[in-house]
């Protein structure tokens, strides 16, 4: 069974910048669409960003857009998701899951806190 470890959240003011890496065990992640979800406190999670097997492709929602980046490295098994310009709205617990996202395969989630 796939498990997906994040990290590399942290506070940061906002304006700031940070890298979240989603460390994934398994054989078929080079081979599977991977997202980034987020879920700030009192809402749904998100979907924040989404990249093709190949990394050929990526999709973002518009809040995000111009300002995160995601990527990947299928021989290291990693995905990663760099944030630009952080904004205070930006404040939520970061998952990452395989697209669309599998209930079993949630992780822990890494929290990122943006300051004003």
């Amino acid at each position: 069974q796939v498990q997906l470890v994040e990290s590399g959240g942290g506070l940061v003011q906002a304006g700031g910048s940070m890298r979240l890496s989603c460390a994934a065990s398994g054989r078929t992640f080079g081979s599977t669409t991977m997202g980034w979800f987020r879920q700030a406190p009192g809402k749904e999670r998100e979907l924040v960003a989404v990249i093709i097997w190949s990394g050929g492709a990526t999709y973002y929602t518009d809040a995000v857009k111009g300002r995160f980046t995601i990527s990947r490295d299928n021989a290291k098994n990693t995905m990663y998701l760099q944030m630009n310009s952080l904004k205070p709205e930006d404040t939520a617990v970061y998952y990452c899951n395989t697209n669309p996202p599998r209930s079993s395969t949630w992780g822990q989630g890494t929290q990122v806190t943006v300051s004003s």
